[in-house]
């Protein structure tokens, strides 16, 4: 039996993941941070990302401060790419018109108003002015070491504790958002725990994305099958790029042992 609508319509970014979710039980999405590579290099990683099956991108990092960073490093990729590219914002300095969506993310964890409602206040007729695509989502941050966590001012989630983590990810869920993002951080030295996955599977019915950490197809598989739906690789691809395909194909292959994602997500479609 199907889920009920939510009655919300699903902007053309976020339809083409659900459509992917239903397809293939997972999406891949390729992080690049601006401030790391410049536009020509960004180009080029774009590309091969695209051949090496990478379903869209994810432009943003935790210290970006000018916003013609963004516009130059999402011109440099839709300039070789026709998959959707998806602001990952740090702060008003993220928001850019030639991205096709933004994640408008709250920090969950942030000791920060700034970082849990304030920033997205100040940048909300921005993304009306740019039309861009907003897909709510709520953010939780684990290692406290990461850039991310200090510059979000996050007070790292226990991975000890997964039923703390849970209940923030249900609390997101019960706000209205419609993906939970759970993040290692960039450059993170391990994955989040699978068990912790699993935990926060068992909570929530919306997506949820892992991110930080991944370097190997088995990591992938293991975050797949633990119950992931969107996977995230930044620094993969900046340090061995030639690597990414064999990370998808893992997942894919772990997306075929499990029950199809989809049919925990409700909406309707445009």
């Amino acid at each position: 039996m199907s889920p009920p609508s939510l009655g919300f319509k699903l902007g053309k970014t976020e339809a083409y993941i659900v459509d992917l979710l239903r397809e293939k039980g997972y999406v891949h999405l390729t992080l690049f941070d601006p401030e790391i590579k410049d536009p020509a290099s960004l180009a080029r990683l774009a590309k091969l990302s695209e051949e090496m099956g990478t379903d869209g991108f994810m432009v943003g990092g935790s210290t970006v401060y000018f916003r013609e960073m963004m516009d130059e490093a999402i011109k440099a990729i839709k300039s070789v790419s026709s998959l959707p590219v998806i602001i990952f914002p740090s702060n008003i300095t993220s928001v850019s018109p030639y991205a096709d969506a933004i994640f408008y993310m709250s920090l969950l964890n942030s000791l920060e108003w700034w970082f849990i409602l304030g920033a997205q206040i100040h940048a909300s007729f921005l993304v009306k002015e740019y039309g861009l695509e907003p897909i709510p989502m709520g953010y939780v941050v684990f290692k406290g070491e990461t850039s991310v966590a200090a510059v979000g001012r996050a007070f790292p989630l226990p991975e000890s504790k997964p039923a703390i983590v849970a209940s923030y990810a249900l609390a997101a869920q019960l706000l209205g958002m419609r993906l939970i993002y759970l993040e290692a951080g960039s450059g993170a030295d391990s994955p989040i725990p699978p068990q912790l996955i699993r935990i926060v599977r068992k909570a929530v019915d919306i997506p949820i994305i892992v991110g930080g950490g991944i370097r190997s197809g088995e990591d992938a598989a293991e975050i797949i099958r633990a119950g992931a739906d969107i996977i995230v690789t930044g620094t993969l691809v900046e340090q061995a790029p030639e690597r990414l395909a064999g990370l998808v194909k893992s997942a894919r292959m772990a997306a075929r042992e499990r029950p199809p994602a989809i049919t925990r997500y409700t909406g309707q479609m445009t």
